[in-house]
């Protein structure tokens, strides 16, 4: 009777699952029909004729929509994945500082993590670009004998030169997620069991060496989780580069869509290229989190 009951639900879960996509769908004919226009992606053949500010492979106003698209797109994955790493780090390094000993580093640790998750994204990414970075001098200001330059016209680092538009948006980014990721991360370390941290103490290892190798190993898989849902969310914050003037995949959409009236059509390639990008971070963390499973096992 409770497994009838079960897939009876399910049925009726299905049906109204099914009753939606099929308004959706219908829906979405009604509204081709209306514009007079059908439905096709022949327009991505179509010369895109408009220029990018910034590009990761060549790319030419002559070029394709879909290259102008996959531009973009790669564009977005390299603001995403630079965000991660820079994010990753910021939060290891907060939370760490926030169930530190020392209370200076504690308060330091918890303002930011206060004042970076209070004030809207859109705001920060504002300042980074308006306020920060082009109030810069031409000059640039050079650190490490020059290894660092710093002006209006963007960052050279080490060699890599990167344009204020993308500093200003990973910046932006990553200390924004990197607070929420401190939270997540001590929330994992704090998971762990007292007694661990009083094993390895009473061995006489030091505690920096002990997180590294007793507590963030158990820590971990508590930690990815959380992890993998602040990564998607800053993929999906990364379409507020339209606001900073930077070409990625929303931008480059956007321009499309106002070109070639084809907003239905844009949106479908923009949902799709954006499930790609999520799916890439999910399976990712996915590998990691089984690596992790693994070792720990092995331990």
């Amino acid at each position: 009777m409770r497994r009838l009951k079960k897939i009876t639900i399910q049925c009726i879960i299905g049906i109204i699952f099914l009753s939606i996509i099929s308004l959706f769908i219908n829906n979405l004919l009604i509204n081709i029909s209306r514009s007079g226009m059908e439905f096709s992606f022949s327009w991505l053949n179509q010369t895109a004729g408009f220029a990018l500010a910034e590009t990761s492979i060549p790319y030419q106003p002559s070029d394709s929509y879909s290259w102008a698209l996959l531009t973009g797109w790669i564009n977005s994955l390299k603001v995403i994945i630079y965000s991660l790493i820079l994010a990753t780090i910021i939060g290891t390094i907060a939370a760490i500082s926030r169930i530190s000993s020392n209370i200076l580093l504690q308060k330091i640790a918890s303002l930011y993590v206060a004042i970076a998750r209070q004030i809207p994204l859109l705001l920060q990414l504002m300042f980074w670009y308006f306020v920060a970075f082009l109030n810069l001098s031409s000059t640039p200001l050079k650190l490490f004998d020059s290894l660092i330059l710093i002006s209006k016209e963007g960052i050279s680092l080490f060699g890599l030169e990167l344009t204020v538009e993308f500093t200003a948006l990973i910046v932006g980014l990553s200390i924004f997620t990197g607070a929420a990721i401190a939270e997540v991360i001590r929330g994992g370390i704090n998971s762990v069991g007292k007694g661990q941290w009083e094993a390895y103490r009473s061995l006489g290892i030091q505690d920096y060496l002990g997180l590294r190798r007793v507590i963030l190993p158990q820590a971990l898989p508590a930690i990815i989780p959380g992890l993998t849902s602040q990564y998607l969310n800053l993929a999906k914050n990364s379409t507020l580069a339209i606001a900073v003037g930077y070409s990625d995949l929303y931008a480059v959409s956007d321009t499309s869509i106002t070109q070639t009236g084809r907003a239905i059509e844009g949106f479908i390639v923009l949902l799709i290229s954006f499930l790609l990008l999520n799916l890439l971070i999910t399976n990712t963390m996915e590998i990691f989190n089984k690596l992790i499973m693994r070792y720990n096992h092995h331990e």
